[in-house]
Parts: structure tokens; C-alpha cells; sequence
């Protein structure tokens, strides 16, 4: 394999003046020539606009476009997954957060339940995938360090565009990142509302992502062609050379002793990922795994034997006391002919069951054996001929999901339940006893715990 060689780095020793200062003297500038001049007289102290700070040997356009490659496959998922989250939470039935997007609206649809783990997939997947981008995104910044402090800031207007979209490219994705590790830990310091906010700096996030795709894509397709990830993996630190120097300013002028290879960096970066998605996965794939979501928030215990698992919301948080699911608790159905029933009543209905997962917006799911009377049953016997929507009130005084708005689809889905029992016993307090409502594909949080009334809707 062909090496490229170390540049000469004599000129850049004891004395000498800085590389990048030179190269800006023999820069071409733009219009307007005297302002972008003005600005490269006036860099700021510090080391950090100074191209000899970033002496890294490994830094290049090859490295850099294949971090590049990898996010320009990962990010399109994360992003779609996403977006359909919003979709699922049904913003026409009138709950999607925000519910005003300033017109920037989705191609909506009737969220289906079929396939039944279609929410689980869509989130699993982008919470996984978003978490195992983290050490990739990070490595394509450090990648391209020296070019986020190049100085001046720009030589020509056009310039000046490109580097305010790479601005909003770096500052919306670790937003975007740090407010979904937060909202994952349910750590909401942050002050506002994560929804909004997590929405909205999507739109920027893909804005700039795809402005800076179409700009980047020719140079990371060149840059790729100039290297074999073959050759680099089998390159050893003491071969370990500097790339050719670039247009770009990534390579190095007075390039440092290399500590580490290409081949180690990309394995740092790659363990970095499969790491973080070891400790993550469990609390989606499934309930036997749960032991190994080290990253998870709620802990490992969520009840007593066949209640144990995932629970979101507890009813202590929720405001739930033994009192509100008393012998006297009843569920109201409007209708053309009303019904109230107990829970006695509810469960000398036709009972049916069914293995349904549960999936939240954060990343986790689970998967259990639920027993209720079908919702379309009640539907049935409250005398709704055709269904359009059913408005589900929980016992819940307080909460962003206290009430929850069915489609059509939803509520007449042969295995779409109010739950009375799971996995063979009682609901627990926790779950939502003395009865919750269960819809494939359904997110969790419009699962309703602590059911107290179901208003339907003819079309």
C-alpha cells in the first residue's frame, strides 16, 4: 500500500510564525475583501484558532468522511423514526405535541395496530440507534475540529453561508442529543418542554443535515475513493502516516508523533457504540434482557411476580390511591346507550386474551399476556353503529396523558382491550388496576391506566 509521507514540519519549529497565519496571507478573499482581512488582523487569544493547536496526525478528509458515511446512513433512520413517532401520537385526533407546528406539518394517517409491534420497532429503533450514533457524532466533531475554529470565521459570503448552516448542523444534533439522553433519564433540568423543543430542533437538525449532505457528499465520495478501509485496518501505529494535506485544512502542516492508529481510533469509536448499546438494548428487546439496560433510569424491579415489570408512570406519581379503585369505582361509557359498570360486571363480560407489548416514547418496551373485555365489545353494547373516536379519561386528576384519543381502528382491533388482569392476576395498583386500556401499536402513554370513562363517537 502506498504511504504518504510526514510532511516536513522544520519550518514550524522555535520561532517560526504560525502555519495558518500563512496560509491566510495567501488566501483569496471575497467580497468584500477589506472585511474578511479585518477579521483574520483580529483573532482572538487563544490557542484554539491556531491550525498548530490541532496537530493530530490521524485528522484528514478520508477519517473524516468515514465517520461521515456511517452518520449518513444512521442519521435518515433516526430522524424518520421519529418523525413517526409524532405521527403515532395521532395529531389530528388533536394530541400531538406541540399541537401548533407553525406549518411544519407531516403527511398525516389513521396510526394502524397491525403489525403489533410496530410503535416498539419505531422506538426501539430510534432510541438504540440514536444512543449508538453518540460516540460517532462525537468523533466526526473531533474530526473536524480545526475547521469549527478555523479564523476568520469566513472568506466570502458563500463561505460565510456554509459555515452558519455547519454552525446550526454541530448545535442541533447535541441539542437534539442531549435533550433525548435527559428525556431518557428523565431529567427535565432543562427547564422547557422537551416535546416542543425535541420537534422543532429536529426541523433545524434536518434543514441543515440536508444542506450540508449536498454540499459534502462529492468530497466525502473522493475521499473515500483515495483510501481502502481494507489497507487502513491492517496499517499498524508504527505505519501510521498523516493523509496527503487537503484543501480542507484537516491535515495537519506540523503534524504530531501518532499515539494511536487509524485502525485504533475506529475501533475505539466503534466499541464506544457497541458499548453504549449493550447497556441500552435490554429495556427494549425484551423482558429477559432487562438485567442488562445498566443505562436504565427505572431500575430492575417493577412488582411481584407476574406484575413485575416496566412501569412508566406509578400511581403514587399519578396521584392514585386505594380509595379511587375502590368497590365503588365504576366505568362510565357514553354513548346513544350509556353504561355504567363495575368491575364485577366488567369481568362477566367475554373475556380475552391476548400477548401484547407495551412501548414507550423513551426506548423501552415490554411484552405480556393481558385479559379484559374487547373495547369494541363496549362499543357494541353502548350502541355506537360506527365508531369514529373513543376519549379516554383516567381517574388521574393531573398529567400531559391523563386522557388519550382512540381512532376507529383502534378501538374495533379484535385484540385491543380495557385490561382487567395480566398475566393471570389482578392488575397492581401500578398498572393500572382497576382497569387500563390496551391497542396494538398503540404508544404506551395513550394506554390509559385507571380507566374511568370512555366517550364514543359515531362517524
Amino acid at each position: 500500500m502506498a504511504r504518504s509521507t510526514v510532511v516536513d514540519d522544520g519550518a514550524a519549529g522555535d520561532g517560526a510564525p504560525d502555519d495558518g497565519a500563512a496560509r491566510e496571507e495567501q488566501a483569496a478573499y471575497g467580497f468584500p475583501a477589506p472585511l474578511w482581512r479585518t477579521l483574520a488582523r483580529l483573532r482572538p487569544p487563544g490557542p484554539l484558532t491556531r491550525s498548530s493547536t490541532w496537530r493530530s496526525p490521524l485528522r484528514g478528509p478520508w477519517l473524516t468522511s468515514v465517520f461521515a458515511s456511517v452518520l449518513l446512513v444512521g442519521l435518515p433512520i433516526v430522524i424518520i423514526t421519529g418523525l413517526l413517532s409524532y405521527v403515532a401520537y395521532q395529531p389530528q385526533l388533536g394530541q400531538g405535541i406541540p399541537s401548533d407546528v407553525h406549518g411544519l406539518r407531516l403527511p398525516l394517517f389513521a396510526w394502524p395496530t397491525s403489525p403489533v409491534w410496530l410503535y416498539r420497532l419505531n422506538q426501539g429503533l430510534h432510541v438504540a440507534l440514536g444512543l449508538a450514533l453518540i460516540p460517532v457524532v462525537l468523533a466526526k466533531l473531533w474530526s473536524v475540529v480545526p475547521k469549527l475554529f478555523s479564523w476568520p470565521p469566513a472568506r466570502s459570503l458563500a463561505q460565510l453561508l456554509e459555515r452558519l448552516s455547519l454552525a446550526l448542523l454541530v448545535g442541533s444534533i447535541l441539542f437534539e442529543l442531549v435533550t433525548g439522553v435527559m428525556d431518557i433519564q428523565y431529567d427535565y433540568s432543562f427547564g422547557f418542554s422537551f416535546y416542543t423543543a425535541h420537534y422543532f430542533g429536529a426541523w433545524v437538525f434536518i434543514a441543515a443535515f440536508v444542506s450540508h449532505v449536498a454540499l459534502k457528499l462529492p468530497t466525502m465520495l473522493r475521499s473515500l475513493r483515495g483510501r481502502r478501509l481494507r489497507d487502513e485496518l491492517r496499517t499498524p501505529l508504527s505505519e501510521t502516516r498523516p493523509e496527503p494535506s487537503d484543501e480542507h485544512g484537516l491535515v495537519p502542516t506540523d503534524p504530531a508523533a501518532p499515539t494511536m492508529s487509524r485502525r485504533g481510533l475506529l475501533a475505539l469509536v466503534g466499541g464506544g457504540s457497541l458499548a453504549v448499546t449493550a447497556v441500552s438494548l435490554g429495556q427494549t428487546v425484551g423482558d429477559r434482557l432487562r438485567p442488562t439496560a445498566l443505562l436504565s433510569s427505572r431500575g430492575q424491579s417493577y412488582g411481584d411476580g407476574p406484575t413485575d415489570f416496566q412501569v412508566n408512570r406509578t400511581a403514587a406519581a399519578a396521584g392514585i390511591t386505594p380509595a379511587d379503585a375502590a368497590a365503588s369505582w365504576r366505568l362510565k361509557v357514553q354513548g346513544p346507550s350509556p353504561l355504567e359498570l363495575d368491575r364485577a360486571a366488567l369481568l362477566a363480560l367475554p373475556q380475552h386474551t391476548v400477548q401484547l407489548p407495551i412501548a414507550c416514547v423513551e426506548g423501552w418496551s415490554t411484552e405480556q399476556t393481558w385479559t379484559g373485555v374487547r373495547l369494541r365489545d363496549l362499543v357494541a353494547m353502548a350502541g355506537v353503529r360506527d365508531v369514529s373516536t373513543g376519549v379516554v379519561t383516567s381517574l388521574e386528576k393531573r398529567g400531559t396523558f391523563a386522557r388519550a384519543v382512540l381512532n376507529r381502528g383502534q378501538l374495533t382491533d379484535s385484540d385491543a382491550l380495557l385490561a382487567l388482569k395480566v398475566n393471570g392476576v389482578d392488575l397492581s395498583m401500578d398498572h393500572g388496576y382497576p382497569a387500563r386500556v390496551i391497542v396494538p401499536a398503540l404508544p404506551g402513554v395513550h394506554n390509559t391506566k385507571w380507566v374511568q370513562s370512555l366517550d364514543l363517537t359515531g362517524a
